[in-house]
């Protein structure tokens, strides 16, 4: 059998120029519904901003280490998960919150303190947590990895458009509310198309590794979830709160992760499958727990 590690997944130019812009939209479209004052909400409440923020960026790529010192994937599948597990929370959370019925305000606030770290927080614990691990330190080497060209692409993506929509929102608030309705369907829908073009160019790839990654994934992912429930419930925080910690836990960037990937790694299979496998799944366990908990309530 084909190591993944041997394996590319085919991603033209333009496609990726296309990802590009649509990742850019998403996080746009975001930024539009973020004001300052939901910084300065989580600013006030500490617990909170603690609670979230050590939960997506601390302790979920620790617990993600872990994980692959015990189940030992291919080095390629165990860049993917870390990559993973450096990216913010996804643009679908907030969503989801909603859906759920926990703290919708609470989510939105975390999104943009996320974001905002993620700058910073994506590079550093990717490059950090790839390097600790020696199978994947090596694969690291191997591709040359210029974390400041990382740092450089993670901050015009993220850092730009959340400017931009802040910005826009502080000076035409109708605007924005208007933009954001409009641009965040469409610009999830472009991200669904190209995720959909990346599988039919590379059908026979993804149909002879999936199940490689497929019991990873949901473990992963399953472990994300809890892992924020718990954390949540252990500082004491009310339910609304435990279900937006637990989503936002859950709910990765994978579109973030996938940019960078065939940006940096030519698509490197293990890698690639494990991140577009995780886009995939993520809505299906989040849409499953978000409605379980909209029913008890």
């Amino acid at each position: 059998m084909v190591e993944l590690d041997q394996v590319r997944i085919n991603f033209d130019q333009t496609g990726l120029w296309i990802l590009n812009i649509a990742l850019a939209v998403v996080m746009f479209g975001v930024a539009l519904g973020i004001t300052t004052d939901d910084f300065k909400q989580l600013l006030k409440a500490p617990k909170l901003l603690l609670v979230g923020i050590g939960s997506q960026f601390v302790l979920l790529p620790l617990v993600t280490y872990f994980l692959i010192v015990l189940m030992n994937p291919e080095p390629s599948i165990a860049l993917g998960m870390f990559m993973v597990a450096a990216c913010p929370g996804g643009n679908i959370s907030n969503f989801m919150t909603h859906l759920a019925k926990g703290n919708a305000a609470l989510s939105v606030s975390l999104t943009a303190f996320a974001t905002f770290l993620a700058i910073f927080m994506t590079p550093f614990n990717f490059q950090f947590y790839g390097s600790l691990y020696p199978p994947t330190a090596a694969l690291l080497r191997m591709v040359e990895l210029n974390i400041f060209e990382l740092f450089k692409l993670v901050a015009v993506i993220l850092g730009i458009p959340l400017v931009v929509g802040m910005a826009l929102r502080s000076r035409n608030e109708h605007l924005a509310l208007r933009l954001s309705q409009l641009l965040k369907p469409i610009s999830i829908i472009v991200f669904c198309i190209i995720v959909v073009i990346a599988f039919a160019q590379n059908l026979d790839v993804f149909y002879a590794h999936i199940h490689r990654v497929f019991a990873l994934s949901v473990t992963h992912n399953l472990i994300a979830f809890l892992l924020g429930f718990l954390v949540a419930h252990l500082f004491r925080l009310s339910l609304n709160n435990i279900k937006t910690i637990t989503i936002e836990t859950g709910i990765q960037n994978s579109g973030l992760g996938l940019l960078l990937i065939f940006t940096f790694f030519e698509g490197l299979g293990g890698m690639a499958i494990i991140t577009a496998f995780w886009g995939i799944w993520h809505i299906i366990s989040g849409l499953i727990i978000a409605s379980l908990w909209a029913r008890k309530i």
